[in-house]
């Protein structure tokens, strides 16, 4: 049987470097209004619901028609709310089925990389995750710690995520670099999630404050799904929401959700 395909939307007022970024407007609307409307221009899910610890961001989510799915609030890493929802359907997932973590805080997704972290796992059953990886083409960018940047094998698999500029080049850096970074959009198989979030955050998870290095802990194999560089931005602190804006004013999925 064809696996499902979930969507989640985890989002949390008591963000530590943007507290109450859900919210925060862009363009006269919530970015979590955004990121819902963009993450339903994907028309293949079987559901896709709002996960939040905040009744707040939950009124937004009702009034928008997505199901909302509280959970705790003691959740640091967003993979561990996306798990949390997950298991809360109302109905019983297969451990084949697919979930997709769809961070948020990018408010500038587009349909096509939702399809783009999906396409390994529905092309071959040893891939148990991925990962969105767009490809770097500013030296702000690279050298920038809000942005994770991501090591990978020949094969896709991912070696190592930091906040360092990554690779190392010694001419300094350039677009041939091939260097990427994780966007906001996961896929797991739901039995590799539920022993992901079963597992303890790990020394490198902690140090780099990212919890993709918890799976490459695990010894699991995180494949990269690689995207083009589009000007699509994260919202990681209140300045980003002027470079968002005036990216979001050009973009042509604005007005189609």
């Amino acid at each position: 049987m064809k696996p499902k395909i979930i969507g989640v939307v985890p989002a949390r007022m008591a963000a530590s470097r943007f507290p109450g970024k859900p919210l925060y407007p862009i363009l006269g609307r919530p970015m979590i209004d955004h990121v819902i409307g963009r993450a339903k221009l994907y028309g293949n899910w079987d559901e896709l619901v709002l996960a939040t610890c905040d009744e707040e961001i939950a009124t937004v989510g009702r009034r928008l028609g997505i199901p909302v799915i509280m959970t705790g609030s003691h959740h640091t890493r967003a993979l561990d709310r996306v798990a949390e929802a997950a298991g809360k359907m109302p109905f019983q997932l297969k451990e084949t089925d697919i979930v997709v973590c769809v961070q948020g805080d990018e408010p500038l997704l587009r349909p096509d990389m939702i399809e783009a972290v999906l396409k390994p796992l529905q092309e071959s059953d040893a891939i148990c995750c991925t990962v969105l990886a767009m490809h770097i083409t500013e030296k702000e960018i690279w050298e920038n710690p809000d942005t994770v940047k991501i090591m990978h094998n020949a094969k896709g698999e991912v070696l190592y995520t930091s906040r360092m500029p990554m690779p190392y080049a010694k001419k300094g850096f350039s677009p041939e670099l091939l260097a990427r970074r994780i966007y906001g959009i996961f896929a797991f198989r739901w039995k590799n999630l539920l022993e992901f979030t079963q597992h303890p955050e790990t020394r490198l998870e902690q140090l780099e404050s990212c919890d993709s290095n918890r799976i490459l802990d695990m010894n699991f194999s995180q494949h990269i799904a690689t995207y083009p560089f589009i000007k699509s931005f994260s919202v990681d602190s209140p300045e980003d929401i002027v470079i968002v804006e005036q990216t979001m004013r050009q973009d042509s999925l604005l007005g189609s959700y």
